[in-house]
């Protein structure tokens, strides 16, 4: 009765402990990420008007293009001297996560948040979302080492963190929470809710605080779209239309940035950094032409919204003629940039691609009848659908979009463009990108690691099963001993009080793969001894 009693108050202290830290990580992320994105928005718009300065005085352009020269060569030195912050953000925050990677969270959160502030700046294709999550992760990493945490809480508040960072920059809550369980942990267990739910709400508990306080409003993503219309069969038919042409699109920018990745990688000159000057000069050419390539496409999502006050242009040019000259360049330089690592996120980026030819397939099918009102509907199917294709995150694509929106009526649509996107990415064999770019990264580490094999009896984690626990990222359960019976385990398999479990693994640091292990399961019994082998003979997680 006093072990289980003991049990209970263990388990009890634990979830208390990640609340709480939690919430500090959640306040922390707040105040950090909406600063961020303020700033993002002031970059965006003096960028843009910039932009047009060199537009009405063309004599002035060569300047231009020095500036652009410098500050590819000042974001080449930075991401030589910080490669963990290079790309969106997201394979870094969940690659710790899952404890695969780990980084100096003070040199992360101040480099990416300088060096994605100064690439928008600069005027390129860039999203805040990513740099947001990466930045709520190393909040959550400082502040799990400040209070001297384990690496398995430290991983907890790092998920919570990033949970944070995304719900803050999107304004979306329920979506960050999502990101927990549909790409950090891809697994739903109390501990993931409970650390993403208390970081969640203090972020956005703050940003709600915060950004009133600077003087700006606290209002919907789409404000501009009207989602009043009611959704028929008809609408259905409309949509599955729509969602195959952005899927089909989403998988060429799929191959396209990976192909762009291999060639970039392969130039050398100038020491590795005269490369960067390509996307900086193609986002220096397309911004002259128009200032919807530039920055998230935030602007741009809002200007095709029904009610927006500004109509979407280029040169004057027709609306449709306009779409087409912005999917192409957009298209472009959100390659490019991705290809290229620089610290920005292309998910914003992707909606506004899937936005535009979404108000595209509207324009075509008004002409064969659909209801203007329900454009507006369609528009918003076709972000999520693009996300979904090249992400392969639907869930998180459907509560995105109902959490913009607040709209119900519309989720079937919703669901039926998803699945296309999702159906046609899995024809086409495409990996969820965040997770093709998370196995490249862990490739290009080459350390050495220690085999290790342990028994561990059984008194923390009694009464869960295996699937539910966090186990360090290399950790294997090959044999669970209860009594004078071996079972071989399984994801469900539950724990009892004494069972004797034998784990193997390949850790880079022993002495925190041991603490991690007797922190979730128990005591150690016995431990062989380690030998050096290399990273990829390491087992995969159980």
């Amino acid at each position: 009765m006093q072990t289980k009693i003991k049990s209970f108050q263990r388990k009890v202290n634990y979830g208390v402990q990640i609340v709480l830290v939690g919430a500090l990580t959640g306040a922390f992320v707040g105040v950090i990420v909406t600063l961020y994105n303020v700033l993002v928005v002031l970059a965006e718009e003096f960028s843009a008007g910039y932009y047009d300065v060199f537009r009405t005085h063309p004599w002035f352009i060569p300047l231009l293009f020095v500036a652009l020269f410098l500050g590819a060569i000042v974001i080449g030195g930075v991401l030589k001297f910080l490669p963990m912050i290079r790309g969106s953000g997201f394979p870094q925050t969940e690659g710790a996560t899952q404890g695969l990677l780990r980084f100096p969270w003070y040199k992360m959160l101040t480099g990416m948040f300088a060096a994605s502030l100064f690439v928008v700046f600069m005027g390129l294709s860039a999203g805040a979302e990513g740099p947001s999550l990466m930045m709520g992760g190393a909040c959550g990493d400082a502040v799990s080492s400040a209070f001297r945490r384990n690496s398995v809480v430290r991983r907890y508040q790092i998920t919570g963190g990033a949970c944070a960072g995304l719900a803050v920059a999107l304004n979306a809550p329920l979506t960050g929470m999502i990101f927990a369980y549909e790409e950090a942990h891809k697994r739903f267990t109390p501990e993931v809710f409970v650390c993403s739910f208390s970081s969640v709400v203090a972020a956005i508990v703050v940003r709600d605080l915060l950004r009133p306080a600077l003087g700006l409003s606290v209002g919907p993503f789409l404000s501009t779209f009207r989602m009043g219309a009611d959704a028929g069969l008809l609408f259905c038919l409309y949509t599955l239309g729509a969602a195959f042409a952005v899927a089909l699109i989403g998988v060429l920018f799929y191959f396209l940035l990976f192909f762009f990745r291999k060639r970039f990688k392969a130039m050398k000159f100038g020491k590795g950094l005269g490369k960067y000057v390509i996307p900086f000069f193609l986002a220096g050419a397309a911004g002259l032409v128009t200032v919807y390539c530039m920055g998230g496409g935030v602007g741009l999502i809002e200007g095709l919204g029904s009610a927006s006050e500004h109509t979407v242009s280029v040169f004057g040019a027709p609306l449709w003629a306009s779409l087409l000259v912005i999917l192409f360049l957009k298209f472009i330089v959100t390659v490019v940039n991705t290809g290229m690592d620089l610290p920005c996120c292309a998910s914003i980026p992707m909606m506004a691609m899937g936005a535009v030819i979404g108000r595209l397939c509207a324009l075509l099918f008004e002409g064969l009848g659909m209801d203007p009102s329900l454009s507006d509907p369609l528009v918003v199917i076709c972000m999520v659908t693009f996300f979904t294709t090249v992400v392969k995150a639907p869930l998180t694509g459907i509560i995105m979009m109902l959490e913009m929106t607040w709209n119900f009526v519309f989720l079937l649509p919703a669901v039926l463009g998803v699945a296309v996107g999702y159906v046609v990415g899995d024809i086409f064999r495409t990996e969820p990108l965040y997770e093709r770019l998370l196995d490249e990264l862990v490739k290009e580490r080459d350390v050495n690691v220690q085999h290790m094999s342990v028994k561990m009896r059984v008194t923390t984690a009694a009464g869960r099963i295996v699937s539910d626990i966090l186990w360090p990222s290399s950790a294997f359960v090959t044999e669970i001993v209860r009594g004078d019976t071996v079972i071989v385990p399984r994801g469900g398999t539950e724990l009892r009080e004494g069972d004797l479990l034998l784990i193997d693994g390949t850790p880079e640091e022993p002495e925190e793969f041991m603490a991690a292990l007797t922190a979730l399961i128990g005591e150690k019994i016995e431990e062989t001894q380690p030998e050096e082998t290399r990273p990829e003979e390491t087992q995969p997680e159980d």
